[in-house]
């Protein structure tokens, strides 16, 4: 009776030794941990939550990452890029839009750029173009800004900077229309991407960088 009792008593006891001895050894291979052979490279780390039009009928979660660069105009055109091509300079889309903000080519022809090709290929001629275009958009819509800057509107806060992104997505018309009509003058994209969801998304950033000019060219 003994005899049993005793090795019950040492069985736990040889277990917790093995423990501690594996316990032990992988203490010492964290500290031996070579971090230099993993890298993040390549991984999104930077997510979103999805607004309610963009999440897939088929109730299959999308993320969305977007870029923080900060709170002023470098911050709010990458993340207006990421949004529109994922930063991509190269990228023509399903209707033909163009390169890292998705330029159409009647909107490339105001600002005084014919040759697509060449605007595809350049990425500094594409910067030089989205902050023309820009510009163009704070002059047509520089009374509508001053008007609506500060008010609800679909129930959404309008600021400087939704206004501009929206007037990206839909053209300076398109957003006086909505908010004019008291957002009732719906605009979608091909994609069903909305005025609305632009004047969110983007809304807070300082474009103040930006300068209304009245016929902003090449």
């Amino acid at each position: 009776m003994v005899r049993n009792l005793v090795k019950f008593a040492v069985l736990p006891f040889m277990v917790g030794l093995l423990s501690l001895g594996n316990f032990n050894k992988n203490a010492a291979e964290e500290n031996n941990f070579d971090a230099s052979k993993y890298s993040t490279k390549g991984l999104q780390l930077f997510y979103d939550v999805p607004f309610e039009d963009e999440v897939s009928t088929s109730n299959e979660f999308v993320y969305k990452p977007l870029p923080y660069i900060g709170d002023r105009y470098v911050g709010f055109k990458e993340a207006l890029a990421f949004k529109e091509s994922r930063g991509d300079y190269f990228t023509v889309n399903t209707f033909g839009y163009l390169g890292k903000y998705q330029f159409g080519r009647t909107t490339l022809e105001l600002i005084g750029i014919h040759n697509t090709n060449t605007f595809l290929s350049t990425p500094e001629l594409q910067e030089k173009a989205f902050l023309l275009n820009t510009s163009r958009n704070k002059w047509v819509l520089r009374r509508d800004i001053a008007r609506f800057k500060g008010t609800y509107v679909g129930g959404v806060k309008i600021t400087e900077s939704g206004i501009l992104a929206a007037a990206h997505l839909a053209g300076p018309g398109g957003v006086k229309a909505y908010l004019r009509s008291g957002g009732t003058n719906q605009f979608s994209d091909g994609f069903g991407t909305s005025i609305k969801s632009y004047l969110k998304k983007f809304s807070g950033y300082d474009v103040s960088f930006v300068q209304p000019v009245k016929n902003a060219r090449l």
